[in-house]
């Protein structure tokens, strides 16, 4: 190997690893520092056209490398201001739109050791303490969400979506005809796994007031007639609504009806024994789907999927001589193949284990009181403010609003209005505002995981959204007049 091809591609590990990383950490310092300062704002300006352009100037007519390429020290130092000068910054109050969060600097910090070591989670002589690590954490979890079960038990996913995946799964494996249920409310990885597994589509309960109510439930499993598992939601995308879950459970127990709740958002209030009551009935359900990516502040991903009954996971289990011999588990080797769906997979439960032991479970629940303390304060704003006008109190940190000049136009017409400020807000850099389609028309939705901003902080977006809705309230308004 030709010596300059040696340094470009040295080692993150061994035992020069760490000096390596010593001199090319810094210059990714650098460059997000100088990345931030160039957008200026809580993201990009001039939408994917401008984007698309930033990208091509710098890597020129060849798809990104030359035959030569440039050493390790400027592409890191050019492409990290690239990724801060392009991205969208969660860590700015005006970006707000999703789920979301700004992943915390000690979390971070704790994926670069695990990405220098790179522990597969496939087998133990790949992963000796990250698989102890991740069996801790994992117990911490599935004690959380199930304090009074005597073997609860909990795995790593990808998030929402693959712990959905596998609450599915789970209830096929013992019938296999099983009928999913779920909500209107549901979140569109319920349909998309039941489509994996070869599931019927899920049969769609109406929700009041966006939850789903025991009543229209107890109705459909009477009469479906076939084994069900029923999907309920802690923590809404749309709105973040909880299914009174207590209640659904007993529905699911009169009717034999397996219960998987899609904690993804809410999940981590858990933590906070102030927030915890509006989980109530959580434990009773078999399987919960969480993700420390929302609250939790984990960079994706990290998402987990806790059970009641650890022997739930063994419809995981799977041999690969190579991976986990019988001989080899007998003798005492722990079997993390059957810990997941995946093969080769990362260590993402280190960086929750680092956060977990620095904050605690109690300073966990803090943040996530915070965030929902800030989202009663926003909302208490925009009702003091009669340009703006509330959809309704948030339940976690999520908040829907829309201008008040959208109610001025015709219905088709508000809701084109309320679109508008959205991308033009996006367009310009200025604020990342999510949307949501309700019965009454689309509103803006701000999902505030921000753990340490305040109403203050959120007033100069608010005040965004009117002066833009003033702006293109008549354009928007001409547009709608026939001829």
């Amino acid at each position: 190997m030709r010596e300059e091809i040696r340094g470009v591609a040295g080692l993150a590990g061994g035992r020069a690893g760490h000096r390596r990383l010593a001199e090319l950490i810094p210059l990714v310092l650098n460059g997000l520092a100088e990345g931030t300062v160039e957008r200026g704002a809580a993201g990009p300006a001039g939408g994917p056209a401008a984007v698309a352009a930033g990208v091509a100037a710098l890597t020129g007519t060849d798809p990104l490398a030359g035959p030569t390429g440039v050493g390790a020290e400027q592409a890191l130092s050019e492409l990290s201001r690239l990724l801060a000068a392009g991205s969208v910054d969660p860590a700015d109050p005006a970006c707000a739109a999703h789920l979301h969060c700004p992943p915390l600097a000690v979390a971070v910090a704790a994926d670069v050791v695990a990405g220098a070591l790179n522990p597969s989670m496939d087998s133990w002589d790949q992963a000796p303490v990250a698989s102890e690590l991740e069996r801790e954490l994992v117990t911490l979890i599935a004690r959380l969400c199930y304090p009074q079960a005597p073997a609860p038990d909990a795995v790593v996913t990808t998030g929402g979506t693959e712990s959905n995946l596998l609450g599915l799964l789970l209830a096929r494996e013992p019938a296999p005809t099983v009928r999913p249920v779920c909500g209107r409310n549901a979140h569109h990885s319920v349909a998309r796994a039941a489509w994996l597994l070869g599931l019927p589509a899920p049969v769609l309960v109406d929700c009041d007031g966006g939850r789903l109510r025991p009543a229209p439930l107890e109705e459909t499993l009477r009469t479906l007639g076939a084994p069900a598992v029923v999907v309920a939601t802690a923590g809404t995308t749309d709105t973040g609504e909880i299914d009174p879950l207590r209640d659904l459970a007993d529905v699911c127990r009169r009717h034999g009806a397996r219960l998987h709740v899609d904690a993804s958002y809410g999940g981590l209030a858990l933590c906070s024994a102030k927030l915890k009551p509006l989980l109530d009935g959580l434990d009773e359900a078999d399987s919960i789907a969480l993700d420390a990516h929302k609250f939790g502040w984990q960079p994706i991903s990290a998402g987990l999927l806790a059970v009641g009954r650890s022997s739930d996971l063994a419809a995981l289990s799977v041999r690969a001589e190579y991976l986990n011999a019988g001989d080899d588990t007998e003798a005492g080797l722990p079997d993390l193949l059957g810990r997941s769906i995946r093969t080769s997979r990362r260590p993402d439960a280190f960086r929750m284990a680092v956060t977990f032991r620095a904050l605690g479970i109690d300073g966990m629940g803090a943040l996530v009181e915070h965030c929902c303390a800030t989202a009663a304060d926003v909302a208490s704003a925009i009702e003091a403010d009669p340009s703006l006008r509330l959809w309704g109190a948030p339940t976690l940190s999520t908040v829907l609003f829309r201008p008040a000049r959208a109610d001025e136009l015709p219905a088709a017409t508000g809701d084109e209005l309320v679109a508008r400020v959205r991308r033009t807000l996006l367009e310009a850099g200025t604020a990342i505002v999510g949307r949501a389609t309700m019965a009454d028309g689309v509103w803006l939705k701000l999902t505030l995981l921000h753990p340490h901003a305040t109403v203050e902080d959120y007033r100069p977006l608010l005040g965004s959204v009117v002066t833009t809705a003033n702006a293109l309230a008549a354009e928007v308004a001409g547009s709608a007049v026939p001829g």
